[in-house]
């Protein structure tokens, strides 16, 4: 997972309310368990509308999203997130998401923003022709016209999106005490690798091992 300290520039001023991941992913595309190319079927049926903005060149490769409350709702596709990171989306502002679309927009390095429905308002505003940027340094969302709001993140999350730490890399980083611990096992109890030569330990009044 790539790091993530800050997210900036053109944002799709979409805010859509209870966008579900059906909407976000369709179920056709759920066949493959690849995270590349679910980009190309994100909001699939959003863009057989004529003049929607997700195909209007003038936020092309936009890595924000702009959305309106309960985002991420219905199904917990994990393939939502991979869609949306697949189509260059780093960070989604809404008001409020699905609990499961949010774990797994972090799992992702997705940055889910939650801010006020007038501070969303006042950036689907801005973004028509303004970037916007997502600092988790100073745990802020600012525009050129000095906007300035403050957003919430676990503490556990926010680091881990900021050193591109997932589940993996979470375990890779604890690698020596894992590895002390296993060699300490090792030696405490041998049997566990069934090492040849172990006698076994006679078991009081029963004759066996």
């Amino acid at each position: 997972m790539q790091p993530v300290s800050e997210v900036s520039g053109t944002a799709y001023p979409w805010g859509a309310k209870n966008v579900d991941t059906d909407v976000i992913i369709p179920a056709h595309w759920l066949k493959t368990i690849k995270r590349s190319g679910l980009g190309r079927g994100a909001f699939e049926t959003v863009r057989a509308q004529p003049g929607n903005i997700f195909d209007d060149p003038a936020y092309a490769g936009a890595p924000i999203l702009i959305a309106g409350d309960n985002f991420g709702c219905g199904s917990s596709r994990e393939h939502a997130a991979w869609a949306l990171a697949d189509m260059g989306i780093r960070a989604v502002i809404a008001p409020s998401f699905s609990d499961i679309f949010s774990g797994n927009a972090f799992k992702n390095g997705i940055v889910p923003v939650v801010l006020p429905q007038e501070a969303v308002d006042r950036l689907l505003e801005v973004a028509r022709d303004q970037p916007v940027t997502v600092d988790l340094e100073t745990m802020t969302v600012t525009t050129p016209f000095q906007d300035r709001f403050a957003f919430e993140l676990d503490p556990f999350r926010r680091r881990c999106l900021m050193e591109g730490l997932d589940e993996v890399g979470l375990t890779l980083a604890k690698d020596t005490v894992i590895s002390k611990f296993e060699e300490r096992l090792d030696h405490e109890r041998p049997w566990i690798k069934g090492e040849s030569g172990y006698a076994g330990v006679a078991v009081e009044g029963t004759g066996r091992t």
